[in-house]
């Protein structure tokens, strides 16, 4: 498809127109004021209460941010004053081609119509007929469109508006998961509001939704923090099973839909598989919910695998031969977990080295049975762009020379930095990266050697399994956005959780404060309250009068040229039916 260039011009208009907390039990029935509630029926009264005002804050918050960046999309293009061509022009790229087959299915004289068209579709490729099912990620346009014809909203909702909203209201989705895995792992609410406030005060760095609206990764990524939220809060110790068999039925549905409507699900699955067997190779996670998680993303890639049509792209994925790896290793090798330093490090490079031989293994072997080649221009782009040699392909070619897959700019550290969200989410870095290499040694060396462990007691309340996970996640997630500055919205809007959990976490302050030898009790629980309304103070008082400027910018959709390119052809195609 052809890059049509528009332009924005300047709009003439006239003047005048707190969770419980879950955490160590000293801290149970504490109010942000250090003051503790009198008996069992008070602390649970405060935690109802708490709950209740921190779900309100979440939706409150992902509905704001819903309709600001909705305002946000109308005040740039005036979207509700322009003709129905100049609102398909503004969706830009392969976003007027995603669009295009909602459009198509709208349009057609009935569902199954609809559905042939997108199985046998000759109009994308001049003089081929290929499967749109199979070949894109476009259920959700399938979805939509289907939903719109049975609903009775036509009269009142025109399909284009039905579709932006649709995108808009997911981003309240992705807010709200955002908050509510931040206030999971710091245990009050207050990180969430953190989170939430960082995300839209970071938009530019954090999500584009408003201008790529129906950009693939807008439709998945609410998905993937959903995923991230069930998962944080299956690894939380003590769950009850019914507790845990709902969980991972959530955390399931949150990976099937995400892998259903993004075309690079597999490779940002791949880097969660690889975070959870680094944490299982550090006995820092419990194996058994591991191992759910490995064979639910195996679950859910297969499932969509059967939706489009047995795309053999899928079945050759990394991720099914690493997953399927690791658990064909497990069940091979036994006492993983057991023995001194230098036996678990024996065993733990034997294993690795398994997984490895095994992945390459299955991968070669099940591409040799499919005669399967659809997916080396990603490993030729890659092997090109590290420097391990030139390549031919074209489609690697073309991705090289995109500029949204090249290295992350420098200054989208400065813009982090002002609203202080880089240099919180370095400071807490750093000091859960100490905990974990702490907690990592501590479990390699065995449970024999009681001195040892007696030294680093103090430290292992600082990493909790669903701590852990996040704090890989964040380490592994950064790398891919510092190499491909097109995945940074991975990167960025979990930034937003993990420097919010840090600055509320009681493990973060206590490790920090007997770092200088200043901890306490009391001081710890008066500094994780306060450092992040202080924060919060400071992020309305810099950014609130921009943003209101912001919403005041009034602009429009101005491209007369494609206008008049788009109904010259369609002018032709009507005199060519005649």
């Amino acid at each position: 498809m052809t890059d049509i260039m528009t332009t924005i011009r300047q709009r003439r208009v006239e003047k005048g127109t707190e969770a419980a907390e879950d955490q160590p039990s000293e801290e149970k029935n504490v109010k942000p004021d250090g003051k503790i509630l009198s008996g069992h029926a008070g602390g649970k009264l405060w935690n109802i209460f708490s709950i209740t005002v921190g779900g309100i804050v979440a939706i409150s918050l992902g509905l704001l941010t819903s309709v600001y960046v909705a305002t946000l999309h109308e005040n740039d293009l005036w979207f509700s004053n322009i003709k129905e061509v100049e609102r398909e022009i503004s969706f830009r790229t392969e976003c007027g081609l995603y669009y295009s087959y909602y459009k198509e299915m709208i349009q057609a004289a009935s569902i199954q119509q609809g559905l042939h068209g997108l199985v046998y579709d000759n109009k994308t490729e001049s003089v081929r007929t290929i499967n749109i099912l199979e070949r894109m990620n476009v259920y959700q346009e399938v979805f939509l469109s289907i939903l719109y014809r049975i609903l009775p909203i036509q009269q009142y909702l025109e399909p284009v508006y039905f579709y932006i909203y649709t995108l808009f209201g997911l981003q309240a989705v992705y807010v709200i998961a955002l908050y509510v895995t931040s206030w999971l792992l710091s245990g009050t609410w207050l990180s969430g509001l953190l989170a939430a406030c960082w995300y839209i005060t970071n938009r530019i760095d954090t999500t584009r939704v408003e201008f790529t609206i129906p950009l693939r990764e807008n439709w998945a990524l609410p998905f993937f923090a959903v995923q991230i939220a069930a998962t944080t809060y299956l690894l939380r110790t003590h769950l009850q099973p019914v507790q845990e068999r709902l969980t991972l039925i959530a955390v399931f549905i949150a990976t099937f839909l995400f892998s259903l409507t993004w075309q690079f699900n597999q490779f940002m699955m791949l880097i969660q598989a690889l975070a959870l067997f680094i944490l299982d190779c550090f006995d820092m996670l419990p194996t058994a919910k591991v191992m759910w998680l490995y064979i639910i993303q195996i679950s859910g890639l297969l499932l969509v695998c059967v939706l489009q049509f047995f795309n053999s792209m899928i079945l050759g994925s990394l991720l099914i031969s690493f997953n399927a790896s690791v658990l064909i290793a497990r069940t091979i090798q036994k006492n993983l977990k057991k023995g001194g330093l230098l036996n678990r490090l024996g065993k733990l490079i034997l294993h690795v080295l398994l997984v490895l031989c095994l992945t390459l293994l299955i991968n070669k072997f099940i591409k040799k049975i499919l005669n399967l080649e659809s997916d080396e221009h990603i490993f030729k782009f890659l092997k090109a762009k590290f420097g391990f040699g030139a390549t031919r392909d074209f489609d690697a070619n073309l991705y090289l020379c995109e500029e949204a897959f090249g290295l992350l700019p420098l200054n989208t550290f400065s813009r982090l930095s002002d609203t202080l969200l880089f240099y919180v989410y370095i400071f807490v870095l750093f000091f859960m990266t100490v905990a974990a290499v702490i907690v990592a040694l501590r479990n390699l060396s065995g449970s024999n050697q009681v001195q040892f462990m007696a030294k680093m007691e103090e430290c292992t309340i600082t990493l909790k399994p669903d701590a852990a996970y996040n704090l890989i996640h964040t380490v592994l997630f950064g790398c891919l956005a510092l190499s491909t500055m097109r995945m940074k919205y991975l990167w960025t809007s979990h930034m937003c959780v993990f420097a919010s959990f840090g600055l509320c976490s009681t493990e973060v302050w206590k490790l920090t404060l007997r770092c200088i030898h200043l901890y306490t009790s009391q001081r710890t629980h008066v500094i994780k309250y306060s450092i992040p309304i202080i924060t919060l103070l400071y992020i309305s008082y810099k950014f609130w009068p921009g943003i209101m400027d912001e919403l005041s910018e009034l602009r429009e959709f101005y491209d007369p040229d494609t206008v008049e390119l788009m109904n010259w052809i369609k002018q032709q195609e009507q005199h060519a039916h005649l």
